[in-house]
């Protein structure tokens, strides 16, 4: 169990390693974030930040000596950047972002638990692609094997046409067959040091142009029905990682059961609503998890959740969105507003006060 007055270190300096830094201060904790240059919003929040390159093997050394554990607050940090991490100091384990980053090893894992993901197929090249559509069929969407996130990294394929006339990506890519389903939905979980597992409630997700516009709860029958196998194949995912913190997958709620989409290994986005909406938000889980403390209460403490992101240019009006009394505003305090960035979210709580 980690000491207050311990230093944590987050690898990362975007909004969720802000709020991890946030949770971290509550509990009587240190952060220090480490991050190359650009906007790292959490980096006025942190005690300290580091600002080096992932692969500055000097500057990771030092920053590692620093900190008692360290984590990380989005998927992309490089394997090799958390593998230069003493073993015993980071959580989760860097065999969770090895499987994560590549969206063909991901799936073959899934598939040895007994999980199920869209139909998909290993693409290299043009020829590649017209055989997976040919396959699989279409519509269906091109997504690269890395890096990609919030729509980015992905193209629909209406037809075999399509297919013909993209131009490849030079890079290692997966087709992933059609899926009819009925709602998008996450399960997020914390797991501790001891094995412990907890699940939030789940929320109906709403996409547009690739990026999660709102979560909502209750999810509705058609995703309730649904995520107590949904929950089963996470805790799998959970115990085969050895994983600490909180991860989280979403999925696809059909006619035939949950379907897997991805996985990340780490706070969401479709968790942000806990930090009003649960006893326990899932940042102060995770903190919780990676020092080795009692994990909190997961319930959910209100009636109905809706979470919403502010995108781009809407921040400018954010404020306005406090004149609403169920109203909870977080303001990432990113400087640019470009178009389809994520520049913060408002959290609605509903109340039954009928009793």
């Amino acid at each position: 169990m980690l000491a207050r007055g311990s230093t944590i270190g987050i690898l990362g300096g975007g909004q969720l390693g802000r709020m991890m830094a946030m949770s971290a201060a509550q509990l009587g904790y240190h952060t220090i974030g480490y991050a190359p240059e650009g906007d790292n919003v959490s980096g006025p929040v942190n005690d300290d930040f580091v600002t080096a390159a992932w692969d500055d093997g000097e500057a990771l050394a030092s920053f590692a000596a620093r900190c008692d554990v360290v984590t990380w607050e989005f998927e992309n940090v490089p394997v090799d950047t958390a593998r230069a991490i003493p073993a015993d100091k980071i959580f989760p384990g860097p065999l969770a972002l090895e499987t994560a980053q590549d969206r063909l090893t991901e799936k073959r894992f899934i598939e040895g638990l007994g999980g199920r993901p869209a139909a998909y197929a290993k693409v290299d090249s043009s020829l590649d692609l017209v055989a997976a559509v040919d396959r699989l069929g279409a519509p269906g969407i091109l997504k690269t094997r890395r890096d990609g996130y919030d729509g980015k990294g992905q193209w629909r394929i209406g037809s075999s046409r399509d297919a013909d006339a993209l131009r490849f990506p030079d890079v290692p890519c997966v087709y992933e067959g059609f899926v009819e389903f009925d709602a998008e939905f996450s399960v997020i979980l914390v797991r501790g040091q001891d094995g412990e597992i907890r699940f939030w409630d789940s929320t109906r997700n709403v996409h547009e142009g690739g990026i999660l516009a709102a979560s909502h709860f209750p999810a509705g029958n058609s995703v309730s029905e649904q995520v107590a196998p949904a929950r089963e194949l996470a805790r799998k995912v959970a115990d085969a990682l050895k994983y600490v913190g909180v991860l989280t997958l979403e999925f696809f709620a059909t006619h035939e059961g949950p379907i897997f989409n991805e996985m990340a290994p780490r706070v969401h986005n479709s968790g942000h609503w806990t930090i009003e909406g649960a006893a326990t938000s899932q940042f102060e889980n995770h903190i919780r998890a990676v020092a080795g403390l009692p994990l909190g209460d997961t319930r959910t403490t209100a009636s109905a959740v809706e979470m919403r992101n502010i995108i781009g240019s809407e921040i400018d009006g954010a404020h306005a969105l406090l004149k609403d009394n169920a109203a909870h505003l977080h303001d990432y305090g990113k400087a640019e507003a470009s178009e389809g960035r994520k520049m913060g979210h408002v959290t609605r709580l509903f109340l039954d006060t009928r009793g």
